[in-house]
């Protein structure tokens, strides 16, 4: 049976909190679908309690259990099984706001009761920071167009710090199956794939000011803490190299300028993030990785890189000496401090 959205839960030793979170899915009703995909967990009851949601709630929750795939492939066996004609990830340590998710639904069952599907439906999502105990709302009020549905045409400027994420975003499902999205397993931070990768075949949009997502900050194993990501820095560079090749962002721009300039700026941070940690790594190694890095951007397309390289924030993190690695590497803490996004 067809159902209105699919919310994908890629679950991995994720017991003492993931109750939360799909507590505040079930809120939905039944209209809605939860796959919850236990991802080889072996630490705890994470297995059995999905086997129990999906018990309790057989006309609304599904259990898939799968070898070790990482959270990538987690999100790949929800797009593979989803009935929904919208998809969703959430991930198992964050929740969503139920007033808010009311709102979302009702308004994608209208675009499905008029036959105007949307290709990717936006609303704001919230840093829930435990270690302080303050939020941070993060808006698109200043970017796109609230109450109607819009093209890349319409999108205004986004500013330093928003960006769209996982979080935000709701994608038409059969658009992320038509686009071929895979992401690659055993990798961590392919949430930025799943943001990127289809964005030139979204050609409508709709956008709810509401404040949809409570992504949870904040703990000590999380993989955006910064002790975490230097050890997987190699991960990152995975999705990097993944990014540089998914799109010719010349092709884009032929086709929407506004959809360009967006893509190239996403990629821009995702180059900055790179640098940044293997400069903060600073061994010998990792530095020839950045090196790599940008010298692989040269190859793809020489006018990206000239212009990311010297006319962006990024090539500021690939300074050549100590004193401005230590420089790069103190502004990226300041602007982390200051927006609070790890």
């Amino acid at each position: 049976m067809e159902k209105l959205i699919t919310f994908a839960v890629p679950c991995y030793n994720s017991a003492a909190y993931m109750e939360h979170c799909v507590d505040t899915l079930l809120q939905g009703g039944d209209d809605i679908e939860i796959i919850l995909v236990d991802d080889g967990s072996t630490k705890d009851d994470t297995p059995a309690i999905c086997d129990r949601y999906a018990e309790q709630y057989p006309d609304i929750v599904r259990a898939i259990h799968q070898e070790n795939g990482g959270h990538g492939e987690g999100v790949n066996q929800g797009i593979r099984n989803a009935r929904g004609i919208y998809y969703k990830v959430v991930d198992s340590d964050d929740w969503v706001d139920v007033p808010a998710l009311c709102q979302v639904l009702d308004k994608l069952r209208q675009f499905v009761r008029d036959e105007k599907l949307v290709d990717m439906m936006i609303a704001n999502y919230v840093y829930e920071h435990v270690e302080d105990g303050t939020q941070r709302v993060m808006d698109y009020r200043n970017v796109f167009p609230v109450g109607r549905v819009f093209g890349w045409k319409h999108i205004g400027r986004f500013k330093t710090s928003q960006y769209l994420l996982m979080h935000s975003v709701i994608y038409r499902t059969q658009l992320l199956r038509d686009c071929g999205l895979e992401l690659p397993k055993h990798t961590f931070y392919v949430d930025n794939i799943f943001v990127y990768e289809p964005l030139p075949y979204v050609r409508n949009m709709y956008y709810m000011d509401v404040d949809l997502y409570r992504y949870f900050i904040g703990r000590a194993d999380q993989s955006v803490n910064e002790s975490v990501m230097l050890g997987r820095v190699d991960q990152q560079l995975r999705v990097n190299y993944h990014l540089i090749d998914a799109h010719d962002l010349r092709q884009v721009a032929g086709k929407s300028k506004e959809l360009a300039k967006y893509m190239y700026r996403y990629l821009t941070i995702m180059m900055t993030i790179s640098s940044i940690f293997l400069t903060m790594d600073g061994s010998p190694e990792a530095l020839g990785k950045r090196t790599q890095l940008w010298e692989y951007l040269r190859t793809v397309d020489a006018g990206l890189y000239g212009r990311m390289r010297y006319l962006s924030l990024a090539g500021a993190t690939d300074m050549p000496t100590l004193p401005g690695r230590k420089l790069s590497v103190a502004i990226y803490r300041l602007a982390r401090k200051i927006y609070k996004f790890n």
